[in-house]
């Protein structure tokens, strides 16, 4: 009952705001100009999902315990204005009705919550970009464009030099072909939860490569800082977050959220025996706590 009174307070509220009952609305580019934005292009792209939202508040988020220097460095990167570095949010302040209905009532609870975070440090004076550009088939009622899109994202990488910094146990590009025309993908792997404790070791890894290799990042939100300072040191740096989880899901047409095994298989021997023999000889450098 609790919950069901929270949900109807949040969309009374969320109501007010789409009708312009607030001031200062916060505009957000959709999925299709995000990705264009990206494809024959070097610009950079950040995303903040809930999860960064949270820890800017001083909330800890699943894979990220709270802490102060690093919210002090995600309100950095959300409020930065540099060329070429496009700063990403959720895409639900003009309206959620191309989201299924519990994904709706999820982000219309968090919008609640944290209405004051983004009214603070996003301004109604520029237009975002969309961070479901990673996330762009479970939150989504409607999925006939999800093909075109997850085409046209591949399309970014295309015959380019690519480095991933992930977790451990992510696996991106393992047992699907999200990363297939790309001319050499090289991986440093990080602790799957709390990646920030290691920050200086991932960033001084990062710079042990040339500027032609571009970054793709998804080490929750460590990420925003660490594309951001890449992207200052001269590299072109994309924030893919859980876009190879979506990827999979899609594929496999899932109507409820999933596990991957592959995110359950983490050490040398562990991936050797369970075929990932390529993924093993992408290994860069695998970065302990």
């Amino acid at each position: 009952m609790k919950e069901k009174v929270k949900e109807m307070f949040a969309s009374f509220v969320y109501a007010l705001y789409k009708h312009g009952f607030f001031k200062n609305q916060i505009h957000v580019h959709s999925i299709d100009e995000t990705i264009n934005a990206l494809i024959d292009t070097d610009n950079s792209l950040v995303r903040f999902g809930d999860g960064e939202i949270t820890l800017i508040s001083g909330i800890a988020s699943v894979t990220q315990q709270g802490d102060e220097e690093l919210a002090k460095r995600l309100r950095q990167v959300l409020t930065s204005n540099e060329d070429k570095l496009l700063i990403a949010i959720v895409d639900g302040f003009s309206g959620m009705e191309y989201m299924h209905k519990d994904s709706q009532n999820f982000w219309k609870k968090h919008f609640l919550k944290f209405q004051k975070d983004y009214r603070k440090y996003c301004s109604p004076e520029r237009i975002y970009y969309n961070a479901f550009v990673s996330r762009c088939y479970y939150f989504m009622q409607d999925h006939s464009k999800c093909a075109e899109w997850f085409e046209k994202i591949k399309r970014i990488w295309k015959n380019k030099k690519v480095v991933i910094v992930e977790g451990e146990q992510t696996h991106n590009g393992v047992e699907n072909n999200l990363f297939e025309g790309t001319a050499e993908i090289r991986r440093i792997l990080c602790p799957s939860e709390n990646a920030y404790e290691v920050y200086g070791q991932i960033m001084e890894a990062c710079c042990r490569f040339g500027k032609e290799n571009l970054f793709l990042l998804s080490v929750g939100a460590t990420a925003k800082p660490l594309a951001y300072d890449l992207f200052r040191k001269g590299y072109r740096v994309i924030d893919i977050g859980n876009l190879d989880l979506e990827y999979e899901w899609y594929l496999e047409k899932v109507q409820t959220k999933k596990p991957l095994k592959k995110h359950k298989i983490i050490g040398i021997e562990e991936n050797r025996q369970a075929g990932y023999a390529e993924y093993l000889q992408q290994v860069f450098c695998i970065i302990k706590k």
